[in-house]
């Protein structure tokens, strides 16, 4: 009877209602040492537990304090396994008259993206062709083997080395695009095996990081061209973008370069060196600093493979400089293609919109063709892979029309164009903010 009695009392506290709170409140929560976020309308504390999150602390860092359920559902393709390291977190619910969303964010939008998500699970878009990818992987190997049959045949002239070189960025750009398959866990069902073969790819093929990646990246995903979130438009006083940071800028006379001609010394600064100096430098140092071992561990692997692949050719200095031009031709094409589709965007504070509508501000589209698709990755698809970065990329065209017609409905643009436009947009964009914080420079 005792034990009976025991069962009673543990149900009734288990049945205790949640404390509630209201949004207000849970605003307030929005501090680097004091973080809370919505999920399902459920109230979670994460100040403690960011700093185990495998994406990085700073990506839940920019939803403390907001309705995350839009990018938790983006994120994590498995949720029933994510949501195990939710439960210890939970400290409430919203307020029975709450709404679901705070701010600006539109509950009908909401509600008709995840009709739009539901009915692309129902299409099996989430589901993965692996004939696809292994594939990918293989023209790389392909491409990685000719490289070395040029020069192994015909020698280390000027006209083989060159041909390799184009060769080997082109088997480098082309391994950018599918470790970021792998880093969005879009290929495997199971979140361990598409760390493994992200860990391969970006480590051994690229000799590069994937914990660096992930951390940059997904802060990218969550907060798209929003200043002091997104890691990719932190251009550390070199270049000003967007039309808030180059008034600001202008308001305050600050002036680190001649803003107004960034269009043009963009092309001595920003493909030439973003690779082969600046992310190459930072990740290395972002493997020290961490004791990210394992990480180095493979991207020592890709460095004790290519220079015993190339030093007998070139000696110990000639293969430093070749591989650095390499990197210098990659980064060229990670510059244009990456830049294409958000530099020439809404790019500002954060507005705090619900997700469709803050990926929709934040890219554009490129129109599709079998080079286009293969040149950049399919992120010409570029609005669909950041409504869904867990759909394989041979998928995103099928999801592309109802995403249009979504955007038609709710009078969002939906942008897309040839890649030539794209490409010299680029160009545009930093024409129209460099003149922008001139007249504020000069005149305000």
């Amino acid at each position: 009877m005792g034990k009976g009695g025991n069962q009673g009392e543990g149900a009734a506290e288990r049945e205790a209602p949640m404390p509630t709170f209201r949004w207000e409140e849970i605003q307030r929560h929005n501090l680097r040492t004091d973080k809370w976020l919505v999920v399902d309308r459920k109230v979670y504390n994460v100040t403690a537990w960011s700093k185990r999150h495998p994406g990085g602390h700073r990506v839940i860092a920019h939803y403390a304090g907001e309705d995350a359920t839009d990018a938790f559902r983006a994120f994590h393709p498995d949720l029933e396994f994510v949501r195990k390291f939710l439960k210890p977190l939970l400290i409430g619910e919203l307020a029975p008259e709450e709404p679901s969303l705070d701010r600006k964010k539109s509950s009908e939008i909401t509600k008709d993206f995840r009709a739009l998500k539901k009915v692309a699970e129902d299409m099996k878009l989430f589901r993965t062709n692996h004939l696809f990818f292994l594939l990918l992987l293989v023209h790389i190997v392909v491409m990685e083997s000719l490289a070395w049959f040029i020069v192994s045949y015909f020698g280390n002239g000027w006209v083989p080395t060159l041909i390799t070189a184009f060769v080997l960025a082109t088997s480098q750009a082309q391994a950018g695009w599918l470790q970021h398959d792998y880093g969005h866990l879009s290929v495997y069902k199971k979140s361990k095996w598409n760390h493994l073969v992200h860990k391969f790819v970006i480590g051994h093929l690229k000799g590069a990081s994937a914990n660096w990646w992930n951390h940059r990246h997904f802060q990218h995903h969550a907060k798209p061209n929003i200043f002091h979130k997104d890691p990719d438009i932190k251009m550390l006083h070199v270049f000003v973008l967007g039309e808030w940071q180059p008034l600001e800028y202008g308001r305050k006379k600050l002036k680190y370069l001649p803003y107004n001609h960034q269009h043009e010394y963009f092309f001595l600064i920003g493909p030439p060196l973003l690779i082969p100096m600046y992310f190459q430098y930072q990740i290395i140092m972002t493997m020290v600093m961490r004791k990210d071992w394992v990480d180095l561990a493979w991207a020592i692997s890709y460095y004790v493979r290519f220079f015993s692949t190339y030093v007998p050719f070139y000696g110990v200095l000639g293969a430093l400089l070749f591989l650095n031009f390499i990197r210098f031709l990659e980064s060229h094409w990670f510059v244009w293609v990456t830049q294409m589709n958000h530099i020439v965007m809404e790019i500002d504070l954060d507005h705090h919109r619900d997700w469709f509508s803050s990926q929709l501000a934040a890219t554009c589209n490129v129109e599709q063709s079998f080079f286009n698709d293969w040149f950049s990755g399919h992120l010409n698809f570029q609005i669909e892979h950041h409504l869904f970065p867990t759909m394989p990329r041979h998928n995103l065209h099928k999801i592309a029309p109802l995403v249009k017609s979504l955007c038609a409905k709710h009078g969002i643009q939906y942008q897309e164009k040839p890649l030539l436009r794209a490409l010299l947009d680029i160009i545009g964009s930093l024409k129209k903010s460099g003149q922008l914080w001139l007249d504020a420079y000069l005149h305000k």
